[in-house]
């Protein structure tokens, strides 16, 4: 039986209280554009609201709290989101945990090849296909993406493989923008083709040696955090 990791163990409440927490350690005026949204919101809901036959107060009140509390919510996930990035940004991993915002259809393997320099590739399957995420130092990742392709089109070769650098240089994919960029790298693989490609895909992995994890601190999955913001 699994055990529960932390994020799990907390309530609603308490996830919803550490999330806003980690946000206002990076973005300080958090708590202003939620009350201002709060406000905007409660003022658009108060004036649709009020055209509607019945108690004078009751719909508009009830929509105006209704509509300000959605929009709250929209703008506090969508700054909380950018402050996770902000705070991730260049440690080790952080690519990884932002893969892990990927919904249902996506398989994410962490460090599939990590350098002595600590440079490190992941691996996405999806409906692109197979997606190669570097990160590291832009030299020496070149030859550890060609190494990782190579390896794969002997296993797969039939699949589309991409090669995306994480990070802020030319022709890299900034951290807030890696995941977005991943989903429109089109549709080639589906279905039962899916399912072949991860079935081949154990052969590979069952041969490869062990592979150290990045050293120092490594910023956890963004799934938990992924929840609160859409309120599952």
């Amino acid at each position: 039986m699994s055990t529960p990791t932390p994020t799990e163990q907390l309530n609603r409440r308490q996830q919803l209280m550490q999330t806003y927490r980690m946000a206002k350690k990076t973005d300080r005026l958090l708590s202003l554009w939620m009350l201002g949204a709060f406000i905007v919101g409660a003022a658009i809901g108060f004036a649709l609201f009020s055209f509607l036959p019945g108690p004078i107060w009751l719909f508009p009140v009830l929509g105006g709290l209704l509509i300000g509390f959605l929009l709250m919510m929209i703008i506090f996930g969508r700054r909380a989101q950018n402050a996770a990035y902000r705070q991730m940004d260049g440690q080790r991993g952080a690519a990884a945990a932002a893969l892990s915002m990927l919904r249902r259809g996506w398989k994410v393997d962490s460090a599939i090849a990590v350098t002595k320099q600590q440079d490190v590739v992941h691996r996405v399957i999806g409906p692109p296909g197979i997606v190669l995420v570097a990160e590291g130092n832009p030299n020496r990742i070149k030859g550890l993406l060609l190494t990782e392709r190579r390896k794969h089109e002997r296993v797969v070769a039939d699949t589309p493989i991409h090669e995306v650098v994480c990070g802020n240089g030319e022709g890299e994919v900034p951290l807030p923008k890696l995941v977005k960029h991943v989903t429109k790298l089109g549709k080639g693989l589906k279905g039962p083709a899916l399912t072949d490609v991860l079935f081949r895909l154990k052969a590979l992995d069952a041969n490869r040696s062990a592979v150290p994890l990045p050293k120092g601190p490594v910023p956890t999955s963004m799934k938990g955090q992924r929840g609160n913001l859409r309120g599952r």
